[in-house]
């Protein structure tokens, strides 16, 4: 019989005099650094971690450790040890027991197969009768959350309501590849929402890996430029522009909202840069909805004939309105 030489010291990077807790230590280190939910497409760093379970449950047994210190002399000089005729029958108190898919032939050989209850670390479970019987199993976990970005328009943020969207989303092809495919979705979009607000479609996001609940799915909002309006936090801003003559004698005009036209009445005297407001026409929702502030722009002429220009000399005769004040 030949069974290949396992150094459990090394494996987990402590010396033969290290104590139980520098072992402790070591392998907590290992544990997290080789787990198989935090390297799931990594088979190397599974079996580095079966590796490392099965040297921390011997070294940090005093029994077991003594008996795998016995026969230390004769396994760091070669690659192969040979126990005495028998050993492979021997029942070292109660260990022996089950068969060891999951661990080495060197470790069933000087403990029998083990025996050790259904020990659990993280994600992994040594589960069943002993290291042999349960095998390594991981347990489910939910999957990634995935964030995308989602386009409205204000009038569709400001009226909200349910919109079909197109979604790219991760998936298992033939033979267990990954791939990218598309699916629909119904989404309801909350009245007044405002640009990079998200919303939360629980169970659609990635796969969980081990048959694991999927994650979920943001879809982060981007409002769309508009022709007209403009956004200041919840408030939306029209440019009314106006001649000089309804600005100096008022009038009434029709005007858009993100909730359809209305007729505003413009008093009379009012200068660029004054605003008026429409109560309740902006974003967001409840005591915090915004407003539409209608900005007044007065917007003067060309003087590209004699007659315009004499109008605008016989009213510069005739008022004595001075905008400066200093």
């Amino acid at each position: 019989m030949s069974v290949k030489y396992k150094d459990y010291y090394k494996l987990l990077g402590v010396s033969r005099s290290a104590t139980k807790e520098e072992i402790a230590k070591a392998f907590k280190k290992l544990a997290r650094q080789y787990h198989p939910d935090l390297n799931p497409d990594n088979p190397d760093a599974e079996m580095k971690f079966k590796e490392v379970n099965e040297a921390y449950e011997v070294l940090k047994d005093p029994e077991k450790r003594k008996m795998y210190d016995q026969f230390g002399s004769d396994w760091e000089h070669g690659q192969n040890f040979r126990p005495p005729p028998g050993y492979e029958n021997m029942n070292f108190g109660g260990f022996g027991g089950a068969g060891g898919g999951d661990f080495s032939d060197f470790f069933e050989t000087i403990f029998g197969g083990g025996g050790f209850g259904g020990a659990s670390f993280g994600g992994a479970n040594f589960g069943g009768g002993g290291f042999g019987g349960g095998g390594f199993q991981q347990r489910p976990r939910k999957g990634e959350d995935s964030e995308t970005s989602l386009q409205l328009t204000l009038e569709e943020a400001y009226k909200g309501g349910s919109k079909s969207i197109t979604v790219q989303e991760r998936a298992t092809g033939p033979g267990g590849h990954p791939m990218v495919q598309s699916k629909t979705l119904d989404v309801n979009i909350p009245a007044g929402i405002k640009d990079g607000q998200k919303i939360r479609l629980a169970g659609q996001g990635s796969p969980g890996p081990h048959d694991g609940p999927r994650g979920d799915l943001y879809l982060k909002i981007r409002l769309a430029p508009h022709p007209h309006f403009k956004v200041e936090e919840n408030n939306v801003i029209l440019d009314l522009n106006l001649t000089p003559w309804e600005a100096a004698l008022g009038t009434k005009v029709q005007l858009p909202t993100l909730d359809g036209m209305i007729e505003m009445n413009i008093p009379a005297g009012l200068g660029s840069g004054k605003k008026l407001r429409v109560k309740g026409r902006g974003l967001g929702a409840g005591a915090k909805k915004g407003d539409q502030f209608v900005r007044i722009m007065v917007q003067v002429p060309k003087s590209d004939s004699d007659e315009m220009k004499k109008m605008w000399e016989e009213m510069a005769a005739k008022s004595d309105f001075n905008p400066r004040s200093f």
